[in-house]
């Protein structure tokens, strides 16, 4: 019960810190790695409460992966620039 109960502290942590890390820049690699920080708390916090042990590991990898993958892919346009008036 107890390291049930300190893997939920530590994955709610985690996910406070990558929370934390949020970040809006175009850069896919930087959109990527916040991704990542963000999934990989995310899997692991519903590793850790569903199955817990191995659950932890497997949902940190899942949730680093696909965190990684959704980040670098929707990376936003650069913003419009309308053409400029002389007045």
């Amino acid at each position: 019960m107890a390291k049930r109960l300190i893997a939920l502290w530590a994955c709610a942590l985690l996910l406070a810190l990558s929370l934390a890390g949020c970040t809006n820049f175009p850069d896919p690699a930087n959109r990527a790695a916040v991704g990542g920080l963000e999934g990989a708390a995310a899997g692991t916090l519903i590793g850790g409460i569903v199955t817990g042990g191995i659950g932890l590991s497997i949902g940190f990898g899942a949730g680093v992966v696909l965190g990684a993958i959704g980040g670098a892919i929707t990376a936003p346009s650069p913003p419009f620039v309308g053409p400029s008036f002389p007045w």
